[in-house]
């Protein structure tokens, strides 16, 4: 229990609290919710794909699949949700830049009908600098995977 708050502490976001915390909107917000969230330590990503994705019209028309980028950011808006629920209220709406990208691998393909399971691992903090571990399941297959490091924009 949150002594401070009173309350349990929150270990999931819905997609109004999601907007409430990173500043990503449609078409570009690409989780749908965040579950088993441990401060500091580890979230989960829920991405349902539909046909109705605005990626589709072209990638590719007659067989759609989720562009490898999009995957790893939503794998890195997981991550901003965690880093947010981490540093508490006040960090909320602020911008979180990729700084880099390693190791990512794509391994099957993602396809409309699919929810994607993005679990993310917090690997090191360093003042508003951040690097995790990244992965896309579908059921009990790993779909990518990708070690990315953010930082975390203080005005």
């Amino acid at each position: 229990m949150d002594s401070a708050a009173g309350q349990e502490p929150e270990t999931e976001m819905d997609v109004n609290r999601l907007q409430e915390v990173i500043p990503h909107r449609y078409p570009f917000l690409l989780v749908d919710k965040v579950v088993d969230m441990v401060a500091g330590e580890t979230a989960t990503g829920i991405k349902n794909v539909t046909v109705n994705e605005w990626y589709f019209q072209g990638h590719f028309p007659g067989h759609p699949v989720m562009p490898g980028v999009l995957i790893v950011e939503a794998m890195a808006q997981t991550a901003g949700a965690l880093v947010v629920h981490s540093l508490g209220k006040e960090s909320e709406g602020k911008l979180v830049y990729f700084m880099s990208i390693n190791e990512a691998r794509f391994r099957r393909p993602v396809h409309p009908g699919d929810q994607l399971r993005i679990p993310v691992i917090k690997q090191q903090a360093r003042g508003n600098v951040w690097r995790f571990e990244g992965k896309a399941m579908v059921e009990d297959n790993l779909m990518a995977e990708a070690v990315f490091t953010a930082m975390i924009v203080n005005d």
